[in-house]
This record gives C-alpha cells, sequence and structure tokens, in this order.
C-alpha cells in the first residue's frame, strides 16, 4: 500500500475457485455464477466476519470484499505450482490455501501503464519483479467489478471481458460522447449499437489528455464512425469537455453540452430501450454534478422526457465548508450539518475539537464565507458517517458512504415520517430532523440503521408525491449512490409498495461510469 500509495482503498483477492473463498467472503449462487463467468470481474461479496482482524490490509472496514478468479494462464500456472504441479485437471476444483492480493501495476490514480520500457521505469520503486511480454499492449483495460448482494448485483466498473460488446440501440446518426472527469468513459453510437468503452479512470492525472484522446482513436477505429454530434459534460473545466470542444472542430461536427444527471438517468432509458417520447421521473443521487444554476447538485428529482429535462426538486442543500475539500473531509460536512441544525459556532468547534482547523470551519459557516451550497446526497452521507464516528477523513471516493454502508447491516428501525419534511410541491426534501436524532445518538450501528431505513422511505415518499403530481409511474435510479446495495434494496422495494416501477442500471454502472452513454442518448434525441 506504501509503495502503491494507496493507504486505505480495497484490493482485491483471488483464489483458485469459489471454495476457496469460503473463509473470505459470503459467495451468493449469483456471486459464484459471476466468478465464474467468463469474463471474470472482480466480484464485491459480503466479507466473513473477522476478515478485517485476519487480513487487516485488505478491505478495511468496508463491509465487503473484491474476489476474482483466474483471467489468464500465468494465474493458472501460479495456482498449479502452489498445488505441487499436479497432473490431469481435477485440482482445478479442488480447495487451495493461496489467496493473492491483485492490483492494478499503476500509482494510484495514475493511468494503467501499458509499455515495457515505462513499467520498468515507473514500476521500479513499487514491484519487486516485473513480468514482460514481446506483444504490445494495444489499448489498457482495467477490470470490470462486480458487486452482489444476494440475489441483486450492479456493475461498479465496466472493462476487461465486458467490452467492446456493444448494447443494443435503435438506428440512428453516429455520436460521440465524451463522458465526466471521474470514472471517465467515452460512448460511440454507431448504426445500431451504444459502444461504450472500458473504464478509463479519472482525468486528473496529467497524462489523462493522451489516454482519452487515445481511447476516441480506438474507438472511433474499431466502429468506423465519423460522428456529427459530439456530446460533453455541462462542466466547462472537465477535460473531457476540452477535448470534446477540440474534436468538434476536427470532425465538424455540432457540439453538445449535457447536464451531469440528466445524463446520468438517460443511461438508464438507453439500456431500457425507453421511447423518447414517453417521460419519466428519476432521483439522480450522487457526489457531485454541475447544475443548470451552476450549483453543486447531487440529490435531484428530474423529470425527463427525451432532451428535455427538468428538475422538479432537490434535496436541502448543505454548506460545503472550505468547498471541494469538504468532499476529502467528512468532518467539514458534519460541521455543516450541525451548523443546519442552529448548532453555534463554539459548540461546533468543541464537537469537533480532535480535527486541527474545526474552530476556523465553525467561524467560516458562521459567517458564510467559502461556503457554497450542495444538495448533494453524497456529502449528506459524508456528513452523517462523521457525526456517528465511522469516517471523518477519506482516503479515496465514497470511503465513508462505504463504512456507513458497513455499519448499517443487521436490524433497522421502522421508518418515522417524522424525520424528514416535504415541500407542498415535492420541490424540496429536507432530512434535517433525521440528520437532528443521529447527531444526537453516539452508536455507529444505531446511526447508520436509522439513516438507511429513513432515507429509503423519504426518497420513496419523494417519488411518489411527484408521481401523483405528474401522472408518471415509472422512477429511473441513477447515479453514485446507487451503488449502495442496502439502500437500493430498500429503496425499490418501498417504491414498489407505492406502485411504483424503478428503472436501474444493467450492463453499465449507474455512477459516472455510465455518464458517457446518458450524453450519447441525449444528443442523438435533441430536436426531435
Amino acid at each position: 500500500r506504501a509503495r502503491k500509495r494507496r493507504p486505505a482503498k480495497p484490493l482485491a483477492v483471488m483464489a483458485l475457485n469459489a471454495d476457496s473463498l469460503a473463509d473470505v467472503a459470503d459467495i451468493a449462487p449469483l456471486a459464484a455464477r459471476w466468478l465464474n463467468d467468463p469474463s471474470r470481474p472482480v466480484v464485491l461479496s459480503p466479507a466473513r466476519a473477522g476478515l478485517d482482524a485476519l487480513w487487516p490490509g485488505i478491505a478495511p472496514g468496508v463491509g465487503r470484499v473484491g474476489t476474482v478468479l483466474p483471467m489468464s494462464p500465468l494465474h493458472y500456472l501460479l495456482f498449479h505450482e502452489a498445488a505441487g504441479r499436479p497432473s490431469g485437471v481435477d485440482w482445478l476444483t479442488q480447495p487451495h490455501p493461496l489467496r493473492l492480493v491483485f492490483t492494478s501495476a499503476n500509482l494510484s490514480g495514475a493511468p494503467l501503464i501499458t509499455d515495457n520500457g515505462q513499467a520498468l521505469r515507473d514500476l521500479a520503486g513499487l514491484a519487486d519483479f516485473i513480468l514482460l511480454h514481446d506483444r504490445e499492449i494495444v489499448a489498457r483495460c482495467d477490470d470490470s467489478v462486480l458487486a452482489v448482494r444476494g440475489a441483486r448485483q450492479v456493475w461498479v466498473r465496466r472493462a476487461r471481458g465486458r467490452t467492446p460488446t456493444p448494447l443494443a440501440a435503435a438506428p440512428g446518426e453516429p455520436v460521440l460522447a465524451l463522458g465526466a472527469q471521474l470514472k471517465n468513459t467515452l460512448t460511440v453510437a454507431s448504426g445500431n449499437g451504444w459502444h461504450t468503452s472500458q473504464h478509463l479512470g479519472d482525468l486528473d492525472h496529467p497524462d489523462s489528455w493522451d489516454v482519452l484522446e487515445d481511447a476516441v482513436r480506438h474507438w472511433l477505429t474499431l466502429t468506423g464512425a465519423q460522428p456529427t454530434r459530439i456530446a460533453h459534460d455541462r462542466h466547462p473545466d472537465a477535460l473531457s469537455s476540452r477535448l470534446a470542444a477540440e474534436l468538434a472542430l476536427r470532425f465538424d461536427a455540432e457540439l453538445i453540452p449535457v447536464q451531469h444527471h440528466h445524463a446520468h438517468l438517460a443511461a438508464v432509458l438507453a439500456e431500457h430501450h425507453w421511447p423518447a417520447e414517453q417521460p419519466v421521473l428519476g432521483l439522480a443521487l450522487d457526489g457531485f454534478g454541475l447544475g443548470d444554476d451552476g450549483g453543486a447538485w447531487g440529490g435531484e428529482l428530474l423529470r425527463v422526457r427525451g432532451a428535455d429535462c427538468q428538475r422538479l426538486g432537490r434535496l436541502r442543500p448543505l454548506a460545503l465548508p472550505g468547498g471541494d475539500i469538504a468532499a476529502r473531509q467528512p468532518w467539514r460536512m458534519a460541521a455543516s450539518a450541525l451548523a443546519a441544525l442552529g448548532h453555534r459556532e463554539a459548540d461546533i468547534a468543541a464537537r469537533l475539537a480532535m480535527h486541527p482547523g474545526a474552530a476556523a470551519v465553525a467561524a467560516m459557516l458562521a459567517r458564510g464565507g467559502n461556503c457554497p451550497p450542495t444538495s448533494s446526497l453524497g456529502r449528506a452521507f459524508d456528513a452523517v458517517a462523521a457525526l456517528a464516528g465511522v469516517c471523518t477523513e477519506q482516503s479515496y471516493e465514497s470511503e465513508a458512504a462505504q463504512k456507513l454502508e458497513a455499519h448499517a447491516q443487521g436490524p433497522w428501525p421502522a421508518p418515522d415520517p417524522a424525520l424528514w419534511r416535504l415541500a407542498d410541491d415535492a420541490s424540496e426534501l429536507d432530512l434535517r430532523p433525521l440528520l437532528a436524532r443521529i447527531s444526537a445518538l453516539n452508536d455507529a450501528h444505531a446511526s447508520a440503521a436509522l439513516w438507511h431505513a429513513n432515507l429509503a422511505a423519504a426518497l420513496a415518499h419523494w417519488a411518489h408525491t411527484a408521481s401523483q403530481r405528474q401522472g408518471v409511474r415509472h422512477i429511473v435510479l441513477a447515479g453514485g449512490v446507487c451503488l449502495n446495495l442496502t439502500l437500493l434494496d430498500a429503496l425499490c422495494a418501498q417504491l414498489a409498495a407505492a406502485g411504483l416501477t424503478p428503472l436501474l442500471a444493467i450492463e453499465l454502472p449507474p455512477n459516472d461510469g455510465g455518464v458517457s452513454l446518458g450524453q450519447a442518448w441525449v444528443a442523438r434525441h435533441l430536436g426531435r
């Protein structure tokens, strides 16, 4: 971890077969099927009790672990050697004690290395040994990742083994969509297919421009498409937006900005072959997306009809003390929640005194300087995780939310409608009463369970109220929060009980990995 500069983000475990993982994870039948699938994704399953004590460095505190089986001859040779070089193939089905930590050959946050010379240079301080090959790597491709909980699954990342298989689409003009800044993918709409690329990663690294441009060249060559429209995220500073503008000039194509959360919902609609003329409602729930008003959105109730998107409601905003840094330090969001509940500056500073800068943040909130508002549900998760003492500092994205979900396992209290307030026109959902109740607790499980139980009920009530007003019965659920299968199970059950039909991502992730597909879908329907 120290060499890779990855202090806490979970790592995957490779074993010879599913039976060899019995003491590592709770492998449900669905998880076992995917482990043995030829595409060999990394499958996230509930961790066995005591895993953090047994292997404290694997997936600390998140309650689930990534597992994977061999997918290349090299991997099988490693296990064959460890098994004593047995003859035949019967040994492949026998449990074996060897488990290997499985991770990518790069420094954390950097693009995957595909060149032998770069590997020898850049990995010299990371790897003790480097195995090279005389065949060049044409396209970098990370591992696909699938989360499984019982009978429910959701793709976290779509890459090796899942691409370049396209999703079916109605014929239309060629479109290139450049995706989001984080968890980037690109999509080429060509003929009757949506060709969504492998996971390309976050675009914050200095090499990201070249990586994305190489991927565009590769996928346009694969599909033979000459795009007449190029779609991108509405945020002008995103690297993908800047490259989209350059490519639009190069191809003499129409440049089409698409709002982030509209794209989230549209990606699900594309997967469901949804008629563009038929409206749906959607809950777009994530950490951040630039809103139509220039604000930080992330807890939105939207009405989508093809290329048209209307914001019907939002979560009541919380302040972001210090701006973007609040996403890396959940204790700042805890301070924000306490300020929103009316706590005085001195009280907030005292409660968070273990964090350097707590007094300055409390003062910042009291004066309102450098505290932009956000309707993000992701930041609300951060606030709850910090208030519950589950996670106050994040070393990777969604660490706080994942640890909070882990603490929510077990019995839940019945939802209490007094713990949220909904505007009469459904334009704002206020979770302050729930935050107030949690702020008074001193128990991680009780806080996490109370949060998940009442959040699912509040979101379902919000969607049902809007559905009655709009006369629309289908509710799209998208955004990174939908990777929380504990919340998703409860929310889908409550929507169904209210007579609503949830629409979920199927083959693509609900997080930013699906945004490029949604952008392409919107661009194709623009003007219809």
